[in-house]
């Protein structure tokens, strides 16, 4: 298996577990998705990307047609992306993708929870070459062989493919996120939550005090209502 499947394995169970927090940023992506390109998922691709994730995380129908209805809203306020760069403690490099509709405050706050914990926000570029940006799709297994869908899926920009017990995952650059969506929907291959990652180049190992102090600079950084994901180096493998 490649590093996604690694990558996976090692942030399974972790993030994304409340499911408030989830709720919200879903909400702030169809804000983004409906601001982009329209309140319909027939002709807004991300959009419809953005409901399938919303179904994935349980997330109830009226909630999400209520969210489209208020992002169409001319009155309703848009969130701009903004990525965050810094080192935790222990030479640990991070990245906080944050949507925010007040960029000084996502600022402040940020660089507040790098001081407390000992770490250090950085320059825009100082650590995002250390990682790949991808895109991935879970699709329902059926009775699809990974291998042959792998195969098939590499001219439109596949680079990995790997089943797990919730259904396959295909892994691929960002750049090509609209052509392998566009193709598993020709295909009718049902497409069950979408999305992007960063992976890191290479991991650090630490012992577990070390671990503990990047951990609570993550926690802190996670709690915040403006941040989306964060990404490390840190080796989280067993």
């Amino acid at each position: 298996m490649g590093r996604a499947f690694e990558f996976r394995k090692a942030r399974k169970m972790k993030r994304w577990s409340a499911m408030s927090k989830a709720f919200t940023r879903i909400g702030k992506d169809i804000v983004m998705a409906v601001k982009e390109g329209g309140p319909d998922p027939d002709s807004n691709s991300r959009l419809r990307a953005v409901i399938q994730n919303a179904k994935a995380v349980n997330m109830p129908k009226d909630n999400i047609e209520r969210a489209i209805k208020r992002a169409s809203d001319k009155n309703q306020g848009d969130y701009k992306e903004v990525l965050f760069e810094g080192y935790a403690p222990h030479g640990i490099a991070i990245l906080v993708e944050t949507a925010t509709d007040n960029n000084t405050r996502t600022v402040a706050n940020v660089r507040s929870y790098f001081n407390k914990c000992d770490g250090s926000l950085g320059t825009s570029g100082s650590v995002v070459f250390m990682f790949d940006h991808t895109c991935n799709f879970r699709v329902t297994a059926g009775d699809i062989d990974p291998e042959e869908l792998e195969l098939e899926m590499i001219d439109f920009g596949a680079e990995e493919v790997f089943a797990d017990e919730d259904g396959i995952l295909i892994y691929g650059p960002f750049e090509s996120f609209g052509a392998i969506q566009a193709e598993l929907e020709r295909r009718d291959i049902e497409i069950l939550s979408s999305g992007f990652e960063r992976i890191p180049q290479i991991t650090k190992k630490l012992n577990a005090d070390e671990m503990a102090d990047v951990e609570k600079l993550l926690e802190k950084i996670e709690e915040d209502d403006d941040v989306q994901n964060v990404y490390h180096t840190m080796d989280e493998g067993e």
